[in-house]
């Protein structure tokens, strides 16, 4: 028969309460209970988190994006900072520098000059065939005016005339861009149907009255229409302006609910470093599928635009141009990303965590041994840091989270050397808390910081 725990007295079930005897076999089963009960709990916080983890995920790359839209495209100043460079580019400058010269070109009327060369001919008696052959000088004629307005165009655009004009035009512009987003109209970037045009009013104006002053009065001839140059053409631009209002709204609020939603997710998770590392890995895994995205949607956009509306190298410029802050901040965060998986791999158990902390440890050890060598001991400063490692570690760390988070448009050069300053600033913390003098006064090698 199975033994059975000594009872409690009845003196002692009076003051202290009824208490049951278990048997042996009793009190394994409350244990297993126990166990399973507790396993159920963790597997709810897994599965919560994970599915916290999931929604953030999927809300990751629309949240980079309604960013983007929020800080760099209604930002005047960073609007102007975003389309600048286009006007330095070659194959921009060659569009507007050929759409120009054809135009002032068509305002010349050559066939008219020849005919007038003809009649003065006959009426001075010069013979039929010098009379007849005076007509083909149209076309000589015509490739000769062709490049002298063509260089007078090109000295123009590639100047400081047009970048200025580029410049000024856009930023007084740039409410315009909002609405084109948005699909209202504006003066600089507007949709029209299934067409976006940038308008180049100003630095028609600009062109024009140059080549004026050139001696070519035919250039203020130049049209209104041929002011403007074809950006994008495709059938879905409806549907990309409902996407871009619906990210508008949000661009406020949807990277901050993505952020808290991951922070959710390793609070929830039962092991919160290995959450962590799930989560760093999974936005990174996110960006990488945004950079693939952003060069599909380059490939679909070239293939829209047809090359006698813009030719393919300068359709690729305005694209290229137009994203690459979107890019550039994707790139930042998968680098991130990466690090703070990195973190959080050498906090935990594995042998190479282990390994790199040890080797971390003893160097740091020794340089604070060699600094108490020398007389430069941290006394009680050194030994409140050593007691304190993961509070100050945690600072730190925090900090350097907060510099990115308050940098406006961090870049991967700005995360590398945040990086590289919270290193040192643990190195020397290490250090200095290794020269306190007291033994035992260092960390166990190879021992995670809590």
């Amino acid at each position: 028969m199975a033994s059975k725990t000594p009872p409690a007295s009845s003196d002692s079930g009076r003051g202290s309460g009824t208490h049951v005897a278990l048997s042996a076999e009793e009190h394994a089963d409350y244990k297993r209970l126990r166990r399973a009960a507790t396993v159920r709990h963790r597997k709810t916080r897994y599965a919560g988190a994970s599915l916290v983890l999931l929604v953030a995920l999927l809300l990751a790359p629309l949240a980079v994006v309604a960013a983007w839209v929020g800080d760099t495209v209604t930002d005047t100043g960073r609007y102007v900072q975003t389309v600048a460079p286009l006007a330095k580019e070659p194959a921009v400058q060659a569009v507007v520098t050929d759409r120009l010269t054809n135009r002032v070109v068509a305002n010349v009327d050559v066939e008219a000059v020849t005919a007038s060369l003809s009649k003065a001919l006959a009426d001075a008696g010069a013979p039929p065939g010098v009379v007849d052959k005076s007509a083909a000088l149209a076309g000589p004629l015509r490739g000769a005016l062709t490049n002298a307005v063509h260089g007078i165009v090109n000295r123009v655009v590639t100047g400081d005339v047009f970048q200025q004009a580029w410049v000024g035009a856009n930023r007084r512009a740039h409410a315009g861009v909002v609405g084109m987003l948005t699909g209202d109209e504006s003066r600089a970037v507007r949709a029209q149907g299934d067409t976006i045009k940038l308008d180049l009013g100003t630095v028609v104006d600009q062109v024009k009255q140059r080549l004026v002053d050139q001696g070519f009065e035919k250039a203020d001839a130049i049209p209104t229409p041929d002011r403007q140059i074809t950006l994008f053409e495709t059938a879905k631009l409806s549907k990309a302006q409902d996407a871009v209002r619906l990210l508008d709204i949000m661009g406020a609020w949807l990277p901050v609910i993505t952020v808290v939603l991951a922070a959710l997710a390793v609070w929830m998770a039962p092991a919160h470093r290995m959450m962590l590392l799930i989560t760093a890995c999974g936005v990174g895994l996110m960006m990488i599928v945004l950079l693939v995205g952003l060069a599909v949607v380059r490939r679909v956009y070239l293939d829209s635009v047809p090359t006698s509306t813009l030719p393919p190298d300068a359709a690729a410029v305005v694209y290229d141009t137009f994203i690459r802050f979107l890019r550039n901040s994707t790139r930042t965060l998968l680098i991130v990303s990466v690090i703070t998986a990195l973190a959080a791999y050498l906090y935990g158990p594995s042998r190479v965590a282990r390994t790199v902390r040890s080797l971390a440890g003893r160097g740091t050890g020794a340089a604070g041994r060699a600094l108490r060598d020398v007389g430069m001991n941290t006394g009680a400063t050194g030994r409140w840091l050593d007691g304190h490692r993961s509070w100050t570690t945690g600072a730190v760390i925090g900090l350097g989270a907060l510099a990115l988070v308050l940098w406006n448009y961090p870049t991967v050069g700005v995360v590398v050397l945040v990086l590289v300053l919270v290193v040192v600033v643990l190195a020397v913390l290490s250090v200095l808390a290794a020269a306190a003098g007291r033994a035992g006064g260092t960390a166990e090698p190879g021992r995670a910081v809590p």
